[in-house]
């Protein structure tokens, strides 16, 4: 399983990590994708989520792999397998609006959680990407929610 960032990110399905660790580890990954984009070694099909917090209204920043399927993106909120669903998807719940940076270019998305029949359709593309996600989901004791990220419009681009 290439690049390192897969091969890091699988060793989060064992059941010793804690969210401490997962957040982390996001946050390393969230650095090198920064400084060297979407390098192969780094992770060409990582984005970073960039959310409003809910409680604290503060930018947080976080890497997930993700599936393109028809000009939109989907992510898991998987978080790892966890029991609990990720703050960063509970930040979407009460602000949907989010800036998505993919390949160096940061833009302006609209997220919408997929209803069960949708989510099933969208499986195959997530794990296609990332097949350590089956892991998580027989682990997580819950239904995992997909989100799709539809554009709304550009808000520029990084170096």
């Amino acid at each position: 399983m290439w690049p390192p960032p897969k091969i890091i990110a699988s060793l989060l399905t064992w059941r010793g990590w804690n969210p401490r660790i997962i957040r982390a580890g996001s946050r390393l990954h969230t650095a090198l994708l920064r400084r060297f984009g979407t390098a192969r070694w780094v992770g060409a099909d990582a984005l970073v989520l960039t959310t409003r917090g809910r409680k604290t209204g503060k930018s947080s920043s976080t890497p997930l792999f993700y599936a393109e399927d028809r000009g939109r993106v989907l992510i898991a909120a998987s978080f790892a397998g966890s029991g609990t669903d990720p703050g960063w998807y509970l930040n979407l719940l009460a602000c949907p609006e989010a800036d998505v940076t993919i390949k160096g270019r940061t833009e302006r998305y609209r997220a919408r959680t997929l209803t069960e029949a949708e989510a099933q359709a969208a499986w195959p593309k997530l794990l296609a990407v990332y097949p350590t996600f089956e892991r998580y989901r027989r682990r997580a004791r819950r239904r995992i929610p997909i989100v799709e990220l539809a554009r709304v419009s550009a808000i520029g681009a990084s170096a």
